[in-house]
């Protein structure tokens, strides 16, 4: 299925792993890959498209971001991730020029979860997404949400602001605030957009 130019995505009933690279033959090569073991394969040739496929539907599992792409670099690129999704979201870095031990260590720095050297074996590369995706499931069980906190949430994930979610339960917005706080709390976000983004995530909404 292609949505848009330089942007693919094939659909699967498991976690979405967002591949950017500009590399064709790369992405083919993982989209075969983790196709095969059930995750839906979504590309992105450059940082942008990325930035926008990730703020699109429920967050990737999992992102496999090259280093070196056209226009945003893979560094920059995962800055933001980190900054709209916080740590729940799972990023390897991949590089087939930046392949020293402080290229590899500098990536960990800028907040990578794992480093990937090309070329790389196709089986280590699945048991890698496959533990920092099972990772990012596990990291929400155990979150237990009140009703009311479920209603904000799940209005929250529809665009709703403090005063329209006030409107809409017949609630004051000091009393929404402080749902939010709550929320936030047993979440682990550090904002609405991070506690969206783990709610879709762990299947809360």
């Amino acid at each position: 299925i292609t949505g848009g130019e330089g942007v693919t995505t094939s659909r699967s009933r498991r976690g979405r792993v967002l591949i950017v690279d500009d590399d064709v033959g790369v992405r083919a090569l993982v989209v075969a890959l983790i196709e095969q073991a059930g995750f839906e394969a979504q590309e992105a040739e450059t940082g942008d498209d990325a930035l926008r496929l990730a703020a699109t539907g429920e967050p990737p599992a999992v992102v496999l971001l090259d280093v070196v792409l056209p226009g945003l670099s893979g560094y920059e690129v995962c800055r933001r991730l980190r900054d709209e999704f916080g740590d729940a979201l799972p990023i390897i870095f991949m590089s087939g020029e930046r392949t020293h031990e402080y290229d590899r260590a500098a990536g960990m720095l800028l907040g990578a979860d794992d480093y990937v050297v090309k070329p790389f074996d196709p089986g280590e590369l699945l048991a890698r997404i496959r533990r920092h995706a099972g990772r990012s499931r596990a990291s929400g069980e155990g979150v237990q949400l009140t009703a009311r906190e479920h209603g904000v949430l799940r209005l929250l994930a529809r665009g709703l602001d403090q005063q329209q979610i006030a409107a809409q339960l017949v609630i004051s917005e000091k009393t929404v605030a402080t749902h939010i706080q709550h929320l936030l709390a047993k979440l682990g976000a550090h904002s609405r957009a991070q506690a969206v983004a783990k709610a879709h995530r762990e299947g809360l909404v």
